[in-house]
């Protein structure tokens, strides 16, 4: 059995209405779900209040596992398993090593952040979708309220504040989870 959540969706043209209205709903005390963009909307993350991406640390992370795997590997292949001395040269030259160990950081430090941000972001090949409106990936912006989580105000109160905001339309709209 599946679960149905219940959204108001704003939509808005402009993305300037649209930061000034989330302050206005959000000082109004309505939880905002999400904001959906078709474009990256400066200042909309602080608006919304969300906190800074850990997605940084991830990457320095990996990084200095790729970094250390480089090194590891390196001087494990031609100092200890297989030495060779080429031309009367120490088999263990770092400054040799930073090519490969430059290549070993950068390629472990995108794939792990990749791979973090598709678990992070729940982005799954075979999970279908939550599409709240289509026109999200053209021109509109929208702005989804879930009414279940805002037991205090009324739908009416709460479509009434997005029209005020300068919502162009507002939808009811239920989602099958």
């Amino acid at each position: 059995m599946s679960d149905s959540k219940n959204f108001l969706l704003g939509v808005f043209d402009d993305e300037d209405v649209l930061l000034k209205a989330v302050g206005k709903i959000r000082g109004a005390g309505v939880k905002i779900h999400e904001v959906y963009s078709p474009f990256p909307v400066h200042g909309l993350d602080e608006e919304l209040g969300y906190k800074r991406s850990r997605l940084p640390i991830a990457a320095f992370m990996f990084g200095a596992l790729g970094t250390t795997l480089a090194l590891v590997m390196q001087i494990w292949m031609l100092g200890v398993d297989w030495p060779m001395i080429i031309g009367g040269k120490n088999f263990i030259a770092l400054p040799d090593f930073v090519p490969v160990t430059f290549e070993l950081t950068v390629l472990l430090a995108a794939f792990g952040m990749v791979g973090t941000f598709l678990v992070a972001s729940d982005l799954k090949p075979w999970k279908d979708p939550k599409m709240l409106d289509l026109r999200i990936t053209d021109d509109k912006h929208v702005m989804a309220i879930d009414l279940g989580k805002n037991a205090g105000l009324q739908e009416a109160q709460i479509n009434a504040l997005l029209k005020d905001s300068g919502a162009v339309e507002v939808n009811n709209k239920n989602v099958e989870e």
